[in-house]
């Protein structure tokens, strides 16, 4: 299943793939931290970082997955002994392509995004949210990825109204019906991101973990 999961992420590499997501990273990055954030402001600034990566997120985990041809991934399926472990291998190079990307997001407000470096529990709490994004970001991208969605016009759609209903929702009072990401800025600017970091981790890990589970069903059903 490793070994998979490599060669998945070689092959999301070498077919320049992986350009797509880097490139539109950088260009969040550089719009987003054009200027250094004012001194006092660290958490809401990290914070509004992870938020916005998310769909580029999505998006690197919708074209990893999409890169193997369908016939090459029944073979995976073949290879590897099952198709849980071929979907497993999946979602691991997703979630490791995503996880380089959110910490170059990351990295780079620390660096250059703020006027002063931020607090060990702030940087602690920027880095659980950059944590739930990955999930989050990989979730919804493997939820409409081929396998899932054979349209590329269904599944392009489904995405970019994926994270807007979770945006939607999440600024209702209903925030506990998805990832609750507009939550997390609005108690980041409040100053209280710390106090509620407990319970807003929780049901962002439980929607992150429930779309995961309902992609690896939804393969198993569909192949």
């Amino acid at each position: 299943m490793i070994a998979l999961a490599v060669f998945r992420l070689a092959a999301y590499v070498r077919s320049h793939r992986v350009h797509q997501a880097l490139l539109l990273t950088l260009a969040m990055l550089a719009i987003v931290y054009g200027s250094r954030a004012p001194r006092g402001t660290e958490a809401a600034v990290l914070a509004d970082g992870a938020v916005l990566i998310i769909p580029i997120l999505a998006w690197a985990t919708r074209s990893l997955l999409d890169t193997e041809p369908d016939q090459q991934r029944e073979m995976s399926a073949i290879t590897v002994g099952g198709r849980g472990k071929e979907v497993a291998a999946g979602l691991l190079a997703s979630l490791a392509a995503c996880g380089v990307l959110a910490a170059l997001g990351l990295g780079w407000a620390v660096l250059l995004g703020l006027s002063e470096r931020p607090g060990g529990d702030v940087l602690g709490a920027a880095l659980v949210l950059h944590g739930l994004a990955v999930l989050a970001g990989t979730a919804l991208g493997a939820l409409t990825s081929r396998a899932v969605l054979r349209s590329p016009a269904v599944s392009i759609m489904s995405l970019l109204l994926g994270f807007l209903v979770m945006l939607l929702l999440s600024a209702s009072p209903a925030y506990w019906l998805t990832v609750p990401v507009i939550v997390w800025m609005r108690a980041a600017t409040a100053g209280d991101l710390l106090d509620q970091l407990p319970q807003l981790t929780a049901i962002s890990l439980a929607w992150c973990l429930a779309g995961l589970a309902l992609y690896a069903w939804r393969r198993r059903k569909v192949g």
